[in-house]
């Protein structure tokens, strides 16, 4: 992670996304607009149906915004074609999703290195192993995600997450389904991650996830609430 001046690690500007259903259209963002700092940490809270995930897959370029520009350190995300979104997300952002970030065909440190190599050699990963033992993961290096508890599956979400360095990491409700002492592990490791220069943006219900955040943006049908 390299700082830019005083250049946003995440602008979201005027996003737009709607969905059609046969004659009727949903407008799930309305002119969201965010900037997110370096070393600050954003928690984006509101009812189901808001639009909060709907904001983060604009944010990680994997939904594109009928309207409205994404900035990744000053790159523009959004309306690129997927290949050119892909390399910016592999280089610059960590996407931590509730389900369906772990390919269930590796083992957990299979996992990590598929991300490490998504990036490509122009720059070192973090070695594999030093990030498995961040996580406390070292001794189910070798373990298959069918093979993990709830807390396991979080944290290797994490290190695939973390596996770059990035210069944001997206997370979306991270610790939904865990235990309070499991839950306060991964907040730790989110927020020392923000704390060496990444920005941080969390979806999330969780009260104690929200007390971990400098700022906290309420969604209320597709808007920010003022």
């Amino acid at each position: 992670m390299t700082a830019t001046g005083d250049t946003p690690v995440l602008e979201a500007r005027n996003l737009y996304r709607f969905f059609r259903a046969g004659d009727e259209e949903t407008l799930a963002l309305r002119g969201v607009s965010l900037t997110v700092q370096a070393g600050s940490t954003v928690a984006v809270l509101g009812p189901s149906g808001s639009g909060k995930s709907t904001l983060l897959n604009c944010l990680a370029g994997l939904d594109e915004p009928a309207g409205g520009t994404v900035l990744v350190r000053g790159e523009r995300l959004s309306h690129r074609p997927e290949t050119e979104r892909a390399r910016i997300r592999a280089h610059r952002i960590g996407v931590l999703l509730q389900t369906g970030n772990l390919l269930q065909h590796l083992d957990v440190r299979g996992n990590v290195r598929v991300a490490q190599l998504a990036r490509g050699t122009d720059a070192p990963p973090r070695r594999v192993d030093d990030l498995l033992d961040e996580v406390g993961l070292s001794a189910r290096r070798h373990a298959y995600p069918t093979e993990l508890s709830g807390g396991e599956l979080a944290r290797v979400g994490l290190a695939v997450a973390l596996a770059n360095d990035p210069d944001v990491v997206l997370a979306d409700e991270p610790t939904g389904e865990l235990d309070g002492d499991t839950e306060q592990q991964v907040l730790q490791l989110l927020a020392d991650h923000a704390r060496r220069g990444a920005g941080l943006v969390v979806v999330t219900h969780s009260l104690a996830v929200a007390r971990i955040a400098d700022r906290i943006v309420t969604l209320t049908d597709g808007q920010i609430s003022p």
